[in-house]
C-alpha cells in the first residue's frame, strides 16, 4: 500500500479530494485486511431476527450519514469529504471480514470520517450490522421492509399519542411514503441525489392520481415534525 506521501493516483491507491488526500473508494476496497480481521466469519446467524436487530442499530449510528436505504446520501453526511459510501451498493462487492473491519475500525488509516463502532458496539452488534447492509441490497429485502414498516408504524402511533398529528396526517404520510418508496424501487433508472429523485417521483405520483398534492404538503409537515421530535433520525 502506498504512503499518502506518494502522488495520489499512483496504483490508484487514492485520489485527491479537497484541501487533504484522501484514498479513493477503490482503493479503500481493495485494502489488505489486518490480521486480526483477515477471516474472520459471523458469530450471528443470518436470520430474520439479526436483520431486525440490525435495522435498529442502523437507524440510530449509521442512517444519519449513510442514508436510510443506504445510498450514502444522510443529511450529516452531505458535506463530508470524502462522501459516506453508499453501503446498499457496495455491502454486496465485499466480503463479510472486510464489513466487520470496516465497521469495527471505521476510517482509521483511510482519512474518512467513519467513528470507530468497536468502542460503541460489540461483536454481535457488528455483525447484525454486517447482516443488515447485506439485505439492504440483496435478495433478503422484503425483511428490511418489514422492519422499516414495523418502524414508521411505532413512530407513527407515538406520534399520534403526543399530540404531535392527527391521524388523518399519519395516514397521508404513510400513503406518500409508501408510494414514494414503492416508484424509486421500480424506477432505479432515475438520476440525481436523492432530493432530485424523491422529487421527480412525488411529482410523477402526482400526476398518476396516485397521491395528490395536498397529501404531499402533509407528507413534508409531518416529516419535519417527527424529525423535530427526535422520532425520525
Amino acid at each position: 500500500m502506498l504512503p499518502t506521501s506518494q502522488a495520489a493516483n499512483q496504483g490508484g491507491e487514492y485520489t485527491r479530494m479537497g484541501p487533504g488526500r484522501h484514498f479513493g473508494m477503490q482503493g479503500r476496497h481493495h485494502a489488505s485486511l489486518p490480521s486480526e480481521y483477515a477471516g474472520v466469519s459471523a458469530s450471528n446467524e443470518v436470520n430474520e431476527e439479526s436483520i431486525q436487530r440490525g435495522a435498529g442499530l442502523y437507524s440510530t449510528y449509521c442512517a444519519s450519514c449513510h442514508g436510510e436505504s443506504g445510498p450514502g446520501e444522510g443529511p450529516a453526511g452531505a458535506n463530508l469529504d470524502p462522501p459516506a459510501s453508499p453501503i446498499a451498493h457496495t455491502s454486496r462487492m465485499l466480503s463479510d471480514d472486510y464489513l466487520f473491519w470496516r465497521i469495527s475500525e471505521g476510517g482509521v488509516g483511510f482519512e474518512t470520517s467513519m467513528p470507530a463502532w468497536k468502542d460503541t458496539l460489540d461483536e454481535g452488534q457488528i455483525w447484525d450490522l454486517v447482516n443488515y447492509t447485506r439485505a439492504l441490497g440483496s435478495g433478503q429485502a422484503e425483511l428490511v421492509q418489514k422492519f422499516q414498516s414495523e418502524h414508521q408504524d411505532e413512530m407513527l402511533t407515538q406520534a399520534v399519542d403526543q399530540g404531535l398529528i392527527d391521524q388523518e396526517g399519519a395516514d397521508a404520510f404513510r400513503l406518500v411514503h409508501d408510494a414514494l418508496e414503492s416508484y424509486l424501487v421500480a424506477h432505479p433508472e432515475l438520476e440525481g441525489s436523492m432530493d432530485e429523485r424523491e422529487g421527480e417521483a412525488l411529482q410523477a405520483l402526482v400526476e398518476e392520481s396516485i397521491i395528490d398534492q395536498d397529501q404531499v404538503q402533509i407528507f413534508f409537515e409531518v416529516h419535519d415534525l417527527l424529525s423535530e421530535a427526535g422520532l425520525m433520525p
